[in-house]
């Protein structure tokens, strides 16, 4: 029995010891500075266990409302930063390039990695480059400048054809006429031409030619409208120009820069992207891709021209 009672004594001891130095036992092994350091700390500590008890029912509301807006914020800036994410151009295909053996060593940049031996583009690029696009087609629209829409591949025509005309801006879709710009003047003469067709044809002019005459004037007018009937309203030079695929529409792009005319187009990985004032490197024959960079153009052209609008009605009302 004595033998158990030594054995207890010890044991009680042992639980006692922790709970009186409960405090500092993370300072046992430390010196008698910092035992008092840690004494002071825990003395401090006291009344701060103490105030959340009294301010409970202000604090915990706060705490929560502060940690649910935070990610709502947070994730609102990410998504008004951009005006389209990365998974949109995803969605679009916008990522797949050409061939490895057909792509242009000045796209390395772009190029996030090689896959079954095809150029794969850095869709976080892609997403900045848009943006700085649109802000630049926004700029020109908000000026009252013409921007110039030019796709001529097959996949292209309906799309840009559809938005330059959904923001009013001329276009180029049948194909580009070498001298579009550079020999405008020659331009306008065949615009007028076809122009003073339609004239005949509303005034019966052409009813009193004979039928084979009158057959090669509508065939002439036919040809005219398709390769300058989006650009007849266009009277002076484009202050910029949209190209879909820079590879196909290398005559537009020479000629833009031999007049120092702004260039933003989308170029894939067999593009040339130096002499493009604002490249967008995405793939330039999907459909989807075609249409996502298109209609992001053509929202920028329109905030752009309703921001000019609003101006004009202020000066109106100003005046007033």
């Amino acid at each position: 029995m004595a033998d158990e009672t030594t054995t207890d004594t010890p044991d009680v001891q042992d639980e006692d010891a922790p709970d009186e130095d409960a405090p500092q036992t993370p300072d046992d092994t430390a010196s008698d500075s910092t035992s008092e350091a840690a004494a002071a700390d825990t003395d401090a500590d006291a009344p701060d266990e103490n105030a959340p008890d009294e301010d409970a029912p202000d604090a915990a509301p706060q705490d929560k409302d502060d940690g649910d807006d935070a990610p709502e914020e947070s994730s609102s800036e990410e998504e008004t930063s951009h005006r389209v994410t990365v998974e949109e151009l995803l969605k679009a295909g916008a990522h797949f390039g050409h061939l490895t053996s057909r792509w242009n060593p000045r796209m390395e940049k772009y190029i996030f990695m090689e896959r079954n031996n095809i150029h794969i583009i850095d869709l976080m690029q892609s997403q900045v480059l848009l943006d700085e696009a649109a802000e630049a087609a926004k700029r020109f629209a908000r000026r009252g400048k013409k921007i110039l829409f030019a796709g001529t591949k097959k996949q292209a025509e309906d799309i840009v054809r559809e938005h330059a005309e959904e923001c009013g801006m001329p276009h180029m879709v049948d194909r580009w006429l070498g001298g579009t710009m550079t020999n405008f003047q020659t331009i306008r003469k065949s615009i007028r031409r076809m122009e003073e067709i339609e004239r005949m044809d509303r005034d019966g002019t052409l009813d009193k030619l004979k039928k084979k005459e009158k057959l090669m004037r509508l065939r002439e007018h036919e040809k005219l409208e398709e390769t300058l009937g989006g650009i007849r309203d266009m009277a002076n030079l484009p202050s910029a120009i949209y190209i879909v695929d820079v590879q196909r529409e290398d005559i537009a792009v020479s000629e833009a820069n031999n007049l120092g005319i702004p260039i933003i187009a989308m170029v894939d990985t067999n593009g040339n992207p130096k002499n493009i004032d604002y490249p967008i490197p995405v793939n330039d024959d999907a459909l989807s891709s075609i249409e996502l960079v298109t209609s992001t153009l053509t929202d920028a052209v329109q905030e752009g021209l309703q921001e000019r609008r609003m101006k004009k009605e202020e000066k109106k009302k100003a005046a007033a």
